[in-house]
């Protein structure tokens, strides 16, 4: 551990969301991050991810990767052949027809006990609470089994009460940031690899809840971040769509356009749960590709953390806080800012919050070798190692991933589903967030080895003093501590 920077881990119960999310490590981010917040992620995120379930109330400001819940439709200006505008994760009710072998692979096994299952879990909102109750009940119907869904008030805690009394929920929404911890104390039955339907997660997903070789549960939906910029902005900035910037030095020259009128050209939450897609984009991340070797104070890092600051220092970038806000897109939202880096959750935020702001999302611009990159968000269905119930819970969590199944809870809460079978329908039912779909085969989840939270969230903090501080230094700081949480000392 850094003499200057020591990080207690503590065993202690852990949970999540995003849309993702969220996906999740206590992050001080708005939806999309990762860590303990107060929404439910679709993936790491309450405003702000990536998705994170967690606590309470689905406020747009709160931390964690939260999905945003409800409908929501914005009008756009111009046109761009990434782009995507109008209309977002609608809420609605009704059904769709499952597609692929998944969805045909769900049954009711002969001789299953009947069981009394319980869930917990971290509500974005009632659209979330009565689409998960809604699923449960029809699952319960077709097993004669019963299911209670309770909405964690504050899901860590909760979680930690059950744990510590032996009397833990059967199935709960798990942070893949958090599974490492869980999973090293024994609270976690591992499941992943029985299921039917485990080729058909998307393998960005898998790898985030793979610990020690072992898929230890099923991801429950996602969601990835892409640029959103406001078009009226935009126009009178004199910018078309030919300006849509597609690497980092088009983007500081955009963002130093529509930095006028006491308006900042972009603005993101100051958390790795949106630094970190900047280091993917440069061919970089937190660790290595079988998340065992902490690599942050890359070269690849360094330059992109470099060019982050850049933007901080030239005016091009604020963060949400010295604007004033609790997140990208609230600065969004009261147009302190004209661009930002945030999830599909941003649409019910700007439907309920900001219906004024008109707006287009492209994919983030590509690195100086011109790799994409992206971050994603989620959260997975866990199962108590200490649940009686392990067969009925695994049979529910096969059918809450039937590709017809995850299509309701992306009408109902606007989440993004994590079966690929499912891809086709979303597309069809939401053509507006192709730009997060496509984002997923470039994306990199969170990393998920005990004690990592702690670690990540120090790393937020000094996210903040970066205009002022050394990028290398952090990042030297991040790794030490890191490398320390994945060794397990």
């Amino acid at each position: 551990m850094s003499s200057q920077r020591t990080i207690r881990i503590a065993l202690a119960a852990v949970t999540g969301v995003a849309l993702l999310v969220s996906a999740a490590c206590g992050s001080n981010g708005g939806a999309g991050s990762s860590g303990s917040g107060s929404a439910s992620q679709a993936s790491s995120p309450s405003a702000g991810g990536q998705s994170g379930s967690s606590s309470g109330s689905a406020s747009a400001s709160g931390s964690g990767s939260a999905s945003a819940s409800g409908s929501g439709s914005a009008s756009s200006s111009g046109s761009g052949s990434a782009s995507a505008s109008g209309s977002g994760s609608a809420s609605g009710s009704g059904s769709a027809s499952a597609s692929g072998s998944a969805g045909a692979s769900w049954t009711v096994p002969a001789n299953m006990p009947k069981a009394n299952l319980t869930i917990l879990f971290g509500s974005s909102g009632d659209a979330e609470t009565n689409a998960l109750k809604a699923a449960t009940a029809d699952w319960a119907k077709k097993t004669g089994s019963t299911v209670q869904v309770t909405p964690a008030s504050n899901l860590d805690q909760q979680l930690a009460q059950g744990f510590s009394s032996n009397t833990p929920p059967d199935l709960f929404y798990m942070d893949p940031s958090k599974l490492g911890t869980y999973a090293k104390a024994g609270n976690l039955w591992s499941y992943g690899d029985k299921l039917p339907n485990k080729s058909d997660f998307y393998p960005a997903l898998v790898q985030s809840f793979t610990y020690q070789g072992q898929l230890y549960c099923a991801p429950k939906d996602q969601s990835t971040l892409a640029l959103w910029i406001n078009t009226d902005d935009w126009s009178k900035a004199g910018l078309t769509d030919s300006d849509i910037p597609t690497n980092w030095d088009q983007l500081d020259a955009v963002a130093k356009k529509l930095s006028t009128d006491g308006r900042v050209g972009l603005s993101l939450s100051p958390t790795r749960d949106r630094v970190d897609a900047f280091f993917v984009q440069n061919g970089g991340y937190l660790v290595n590709d079988d998340g065992t070797k902490a690599t942050v104070n890359s070269d690849q890092n360094v330059k992109a953390l470099t060019f982050v600051k850049k933007l901080l220092t030239d005016g091009a970038m604020k963060w949400s806080s010295d604007l004033n806000t609790g997140w990208g897109g609230e600065a969004f939202g009261t147009n302190k800012a004209a661009m930002t880096i945030e999830g599909p959750w941003m649409f019910g935020a700007l439907s309920s919050d900001y219906p004024n702001i008109k707006y287009k999302i492209v994919p983030l611009p590509a690195g100086p070798t011109g790799t994409k990159g992206t971050l994603v968000f989620t959260n997975c269905w866990a199962i108590s190692a200490a649940s009686k119930n392990h067969d009925q819970a695994m049979n529910l969590v096969e059918y809450l991933t039937q590709p017809s199944v995850e299509m309701q809870f992306a009408k109902a809460f606007g989440v993004i589903p994590s079966v690929q079978s499912a891809q086709a329908d979303y597309l069809k039912e939401f053509p507006d967030n192709k730009v997060f779909v496509d984002g997923i085969a470039y994306a990199k989840g969170v990393v998920s080895a005990p004690g990592v939270t702690e670690v990540l969230s120090d790393f937020d903090s000094q996210l903040g003093t970066l205009a002022s501080g050394d990028p290398k230094s952090i990042l030297d700081s991040v790794q030490t501590n890191l490398q320390a949480a994945l060794s397990g000392s």
